[in-house]
């Protein structure tokens, strides 16, 4: 975020000087701040979001490199005589938790030539294939397994904010109980003057 209010910074002054950088960081940096003390936001959020944005690359790369694989196996398939294409339903089940993992999964297997999607049911996908060849080792892809390394990612990052969320509220709570024992007990003292 903060990285991301400095570059728009940069881009609506239309040029770059010291001056500007200088006062875009100041200005980013109290912003940042104030996001991280009155809306909910973290250094660890932060650091999230960069990860987010380094997994999402790699998963790009990952995608345009098995295209063009197939591309080259589909090409090879079609011009070459040699072949018999077979092609072939397939169906399989995903361990992905999370539907847009899985929605993602689907729209990969589609974007790379040879197969296409046909179903997503709850974990179950059904998958056309051009040749049966296309279709070996679906079940445990490439894409899924880094689908399955965000999802181990974000799991262990949403544990770190709930375990803080859980010391804040256990703070909290002591203190709550702090402040109703240090409570001046007033009944006393108004039975005390009664009976004199």
């Amino acid at each position: 975020m903060f990285v991301l209010m400095f570059a728009l910074w940069i881009i609506f002054n239309g040029r770059f000087t010291a001056e500007i950088a200088l006062f875009g960081l100041a200005v980013s940096a109290l912003v940042f701040w104030f996001l991280c003390r009155f809306m909910d936001y973290s250094l660890k959020k932060e650091a999230g979001a960069y990860r987010g944005l380094v997994f999402g690359l790699k998963y790009i790369v990952l995608l345009i490199c098995e295209i063009f694989k197939a591309n080259f196996y589909v090409m090879n398939l079609i011009l070459s005589s040699k072949y018999i294409i077979e092609p072939k339903l397939l169906r399989f089940r995903t361990g992905l938790k999370e539907e847009a993992a899985r929605v993602v999964l689907a729209n990969s297997i589609t974007l790379t030539p040879g197969t296409i999607t046909v179903t997503l049911e709850e974990d179950e996908y059904l998958v056309h294939c051009l040749d049966r060849e296309l279709g070996e080792g679906i079940e445990s892809c490439s894409f899924e397994k880094r689908l399955e390394e965000l999802e181990r990612m974000k799991t262990g990052t949403d544990k770190s904010n709930q375990g803080a969320s859980a010391e804040k509220a256990a703070a909290g709570t002591e203190q709550t109980k702090l402040g109703k024992h240090s409570e001046p007990k007033r009944g006393g003292s108004r039975k005390e003057r009664g009976r004199t």
